[in-house]
């Protein structure tokens, strides 16, 4: 799987580009302008259909990109080298993360609104080396700033079965529920919660993910018995591009779906103990009680059954989303 690792261009999120006041609004249904700032909402709805690229996001046609599927006000395009049923399940697999109980209504709004705000994206090349043949620069000078990758070849829609990991060896994982889940905490909780899930120090995810390391390290350490890091450590990833804001996206990311079951299956463990100890619920509720009361915590909504892209929402509600100005406090 690719990870949550800085591209040339697009680095994670496309965070390098940003600007303090960003507003692409997509399918508004009503706006506004206020101190002359936009403000307005767009209506969204769980219906998921893979279609043409419109033509307000024309842009991403011109970088290679054939088919669009609009996930909750949530961009996904893909490139001709990735299948149609990889494509699908990454949609389901969004559609999920957003509307986990499937009543057709985001179970977070706040958390939605931040993303939509953002104009976020995901874009899936079929591999990795399609991916940095992209030129990205047309899509950040048209004002796309906030993108995850996704790859064709990572994408596993055999992964979760009838609600049973289907994985032949501990390495086999669906790449999906990595790179989706990543611009959802990384501009939307962070940005709607920035001193709960704020990545930067100081915030109580910030606090969580330093025990988890054994310490506070802006850096990857190297004097460590694990991969570097302290004895009493059981986060230890060592990508030395990943600065600390990225170390807090890789960290709730293991364990949340640590906390889903997603990564407890036979040799899973072994598979991660150079970078992650806490693959199942039970490990991360009683060695890193703390993270898993905030993840657990009822009031900011996270998912609580693991997506397996299969979504089929009970209703087809149209729900009002405000798109708000807003200033990157999160990140």
């Amino acid at each position: 799987m690719s990870g949550f690792v800085p591209q040339p261009d697009l680095q994670y999120v496309m965070t390098i580009c940003q600007l303090e006041m960003v507003f692409v609004l997509f399918a508004i249904a009503s706006f506004q302008v206020v101190d002359d700032i936009m403000i307005g909402n767009v209506e969204v709805t769980p219906k998921i259909e893979i279609v043409e690229i419109p033509n307000k996001l024309s842009v991403f046609k011109q970088i290679g990109c054939d088919r669009y599927v609009n996930v909750f006000g949530i961009h996904i395009f893909a490139t001709p080298n990735t299948p149609e049923n990889k494509l699908s399940h990454a949609a389901g697999i969004l559609a999920q993360y957003i509307d986990n109980d499937e009543d057709g209504i985001p179970d977070n709004t706040l958390v939605l609104s931040h993303l939509i705000s953002r104009d976020v994206f995901i874009i899936m090349p079929g591999t990795e080396s399609e991916m940095d043949r992209l030129d990205l620069h047309v899509v950040e000078e048209a004002g796309f700033h906030y993108g995850q990758d996704l790859y064709g070849e990572e994408t596993k829609p055999d992964f979760i079965i009838d609600g049973k990991i289907n994985a032949p060896d501990g390495d086999y994982y669906d790449g999906a529920l990595e790179e989706i889940l990543h611009p959802i905490t990384h501009h939307g909780y962070a940005n709607a919660y920035p001193n709960v899930f704020g990545l930067r120090r100081g915030s109580l995810l910030s606090k969580c993910l330093d025990t988890a390391r054994g310490g506070y390290f802006e850096n990857v350490p190297k004097d460590g018995p694990k991969s570097g890091y302290p004895i009493e450590s059981w986060f230890h990833y060592t990508d030395e591009t990943c600065d600390y804001g990225c170390m807090m996206t890789e960290y709730i990311y293991w364990a949340l779906t640590s906390i889903l079951g997603t990564q407890d299956f036979p040799g899973r463990d072994e598979a991660l103990e150079v970078e992650w100890e806490l693959n199942t619920r039970e490990k991360v509720k009683t060695v890193d009680n703390s993270v898993y009361e905030l993840l657990t915590d009822p009031k900011y909504k996270f998912p609580t059954k693991a997506p397996d892209g299969n979504y089929k929402p009970s209703a087809n509600p149209v729900t009002t989303i405000q798109i708000i100005p807003f200033k990157d406090e999160g990140e």
